[in-house]
């Protein structure tokens, strides 16, 4: 695919960097006033010229040829038109050309991204909160891997503090090992529940659950027994659920994992004299920077998570020598992260800047937020089941004669609950609703599996005769609605970097949603299949580069595409 905006900088003669010029270029809103635009008005006050006048001269400097065949001014503006079949055929046949790879790069190449995302709780309930942190991280993955980069993804698990003496206790006073295998984590989350109402009226409890994690930490017999088997619980629940969401993860290295690992860091810290008291406690003071005091170890002598992240940031880039380390958590843990990294920063770690939080809005329910501790949560299960459901349903309803039904409604109800957490902005906070994650009508991951499965049926019918050896009419072509697609679909690499560089997967969505309608815009105004081989071979060519751009999208969000629907 020609570099357009390269292109057409080397042919404006104006005093500025190329680099600059490129990146004032932009695609026009409408084709009628071209396809690339460069403004005018930076350049008034070192030119001394209205930029109405600057364009006007500008443009009568232009040397158009095969590639940019005109450019005219219009009220500041300098619009370049393109050899439009030239750019349609560039478009289609780079996507061809490259199938599955394309989208893929290799700037990333020899460079390693950390990715600390989901980070499910021992003990507890994998529920609709976790789906943004989880759906975010792993296309995240699927991004960055695309790009050449050597990715390790991290589920740092919660295994460590006082809530897992709290799950021995409520264990022994009220649970028994039967029930507990058998019905798994919400058994636990049973109990669990069951602590916190009992320990309003019996804070003896907490003293209890206090004493019960002190053995877990010393390595007592029957409180890792009880450790361990809650944790073998919980990771089988949520194995299942991370396998039909597509998600991976390289390590599971939780809290308990640095465990042993803190005292380097922290003597780190104290030998730059970055450690102070205060009440007993010790901390970074960060009162210079506007933010509370960094609390590493508390008056009793216990550490807290944010010790533990020390320790992991540490210690990830002693064995991963990661050019980026991203944490995908809630912006509630904005304070957090600023501190942790400014910390970092002052012990002179060259690697601080890397540091960053990927920060997604919050998902509460209609009601109100969620709580484990009261048990007011929307199980993922639950959700993923329902939308399974629904699918089954509406297939069953629209197209009974569908073979492999089952699967078909596993990979779109999977899809429209991943989708609901990267349709948007992930900064956006969301009220979560059935209705909202189960709509499968506009702008949803069903609307898009269907167009593909539409372009893969397209091919079926077309059979043999689009293998015939006739060349393609690129003249059928020569139309708004295949333009307007190809520019689309020319745009998907590019949309691929934007999504890594500001780690927003929501970019890819956006743009697949705008490929499908353009798409289904394209298949209503322009008969595809005919008797005219030229002509149809050259719209087929279309539909295929179509149906590979949206199955590459989707699977960089982690959805799969169902060949048919």
């Amino acid at each position: 695919m020609k570099d357009y905006k390269s292109i057409i900088a080397s042919k404006i003669d104006a005093p500025l960097e190329k680099e600059e010029i490129v990146s004032l270029i932009s695609e026009t809103a409408d084709d009628n006033f071209g396809d690339y635009a460069f403004p005018c008005f930076k350049l008034a006050k070192v030119m001394r010229m209205s930029p109405a006048a600057i364009a006007q001269q500008l443009a009568s400097q232009i040397k158009t040829d095969d590639v940019i065949v005109k450019a005219e001014a219009v009220n500041g503006y300098l619009n370049f038109f393109i050899n439009r079949r030239e750019f349609i055929n560039d478009a289609v046949y780079g996507v061809l050309s490259q199938g599955a790879d394309y989208g893929n790069d290799t700037l990333g190449s020899g460079k390693t991204v950390c990715i600390d995302y989901s980070s499910v709780n021992i003990c507890k309930s994998f529920h609709i909160g976790h789906l943004s942190t989880t759906a975010i991280g792993s296309s995240l993955y699927k991004i960055f891997t695309a790009l050449g980069y050597d990715v390790v993804g991290i589920n740092h698990l919660g295994d460590y503090g006082t809530q897992f003496g709290k799950m021995i206790v409520a264990y022994k006073l009220w649970g028994d090992y039967e029930t507990v295998k058998r019905n798994g984590v919400a058994e636990l989350q049973r109990l669990y529940v069951k602590f916190h109402q009992e320990e309003v009226n019996h804070p003896e409890l907490t003293d209890q659950a206090r004493e019960w994690f002190v053995k877990v930490e010393q390595n007592d017999a029957e409180a890792k027994k009880l450790f361990d088997m809650f944790k073998e619980i919980t990771l089988n629940d949520v194995m299942e659920i991370y396998d039909r969401l597509n998600v991976k993860f390289d390590s599971w290295n939780g809290e308990s994992f640095y465990m042993d690992k803190m005292d380097g860091p922290l003597q780190m810290l104290r030998d730059k004299g970055l450690i102070t008291e205060s009440q007993g406690a010790q901390v970074v003071d960060l009162k210079d920077y506007d933010m509370p005091p960094f609390l590493l170890i508390k008056s009793d002598g216990s550490s807290l998570y944010a010790t533990r992240d020390l320790a992991a940031a540490v210690w990830r880039k002693n064995e991963y020598d990661f050019d980026k380390c991203l944490y995908v958590v809630a912006y509630q843990q904005n304070l957090h992260f600023k501190q942790l990294f400014k910390v970092l920063e002052l012990a002179n770690l060259p690697w601080a800047k890397d540091m960053i939080h990927v920060a997604y809005g919050m998902v509460s329910l209609e009601d109100g937020a969620m709580s484990t501790r009261k048990g007011n949560v929307v199980l993922l299960r639950d959700v993923i089941n329902k939308a399974v459901s629904k699918s089954l349903e509406t297939i069953i309803a629209k197209n009974p004669n569908l073979e492999n039904k089952e699967k078909v409604a596993e990979q779109v109800g999977v899809g429209a609950v991943l989708f609901s957490a990267l349709e948007n902005s992930k900064i956006k906070d969301i009220t979560f609703t059935f209705d909202r994650v189960l709509n499968f009508d506009g702008e949803t991951a069903p609307y898009i599996q269907y167009t593909t499965a539409r372009c893969n049926s397209i091919l079926e019918k077309a059979g043999m005769s689009r293998l015939a050896k006739i060349a393609p009419d690129m003249r059928a072509l020569d139309n708004a609605e295949t333009l307007t697609l190809c520019k689309l679909l020319a745009s998907f690499p590019q949309a691929v970097k934007d999504a890594a560089d500001k780690y927003e997967p929501s970019i890819i969505s956006g743009l697949l949603i705008d490929i499908a309608q353009a798409f289904n815009r394209f298949y209503i105004a322009h008969r595809v299949l005919s008797d005219n081989l030229s002509e149809q071979n050259a719209r087929l060519s279309v539909v295929e580069a179509t149906g590979i751009t949206l199955k590459k999208g989707l699977a960089l969000l982690g959805i799969e595409s169902p060949d048919k629907m």
